[in-house]
């Protein structure tokens, strides 16, 4: 191992860090060729997830749940406003805030995207209790500074 000031460096192989980083990347790369036939990027599949889970759903909201500020959601949304899949209106309640739903294109992919979840499931040969865990682990990671 390099020594630099008399303090050995740890290993990059054996950090966290990179260990979450390495699995992210994989996990994205492996839906690819599920969102590819749908047209869809990793991060709109996440948006049309979310509504189909629960639409209409504001641009905040999205963004709070999905852990993406204004600046990366809103592009998100438009781009799947332009394919067909979502529309945007202005709330009637509050003017500021803007709503996005499913059209009926992006209802009509429900079934095809709900499969996603479940053959990325099956690549990952994870058994469920041990993916319920390490997702419980990641969550507590990734809201750690929320606190």
């Amino acid at each position: 191992m390099p020594k630099s000031a008399g303090r050995t460096l740890p290993d990059v192989g054996k950090q966290l860090s990179f260990a979450l980083y390495g699995a992210a990347n994989r996990l994205v790369r492996m839906h690819k060729p599920f969102l590819d036939p749908l047209g869809l990027t990793f991060p709109q599949y996440l948006v049309m997830l979310e509504l189909l889970g629960s639409g209409p759903r504001s641009v905040g909201e999205l963004g709070t749940k999905l852990g993406m500020d204004t600046g990366t959601i809103t592009p998100l949304v438009k781009r799947l406003e332009q394919g067909g899949f979502v529309s945007r209106r202005r709330d009637a309640k509050d003017e500021r805030r803007v709503l996005v739903d499913l059209t009926a294109s992006g209802e009509a992919m429900r079934e095809r995207i709900r499969v996603v979840p479940d053959r990325i499931k099956t690549a990952c040969q994870i058994p469920d209790d041990r993916a319920d865990e390490l997702r419980d682990v990641l969550n507590g990671i990734g809201r750690s500074d929320e606190d």
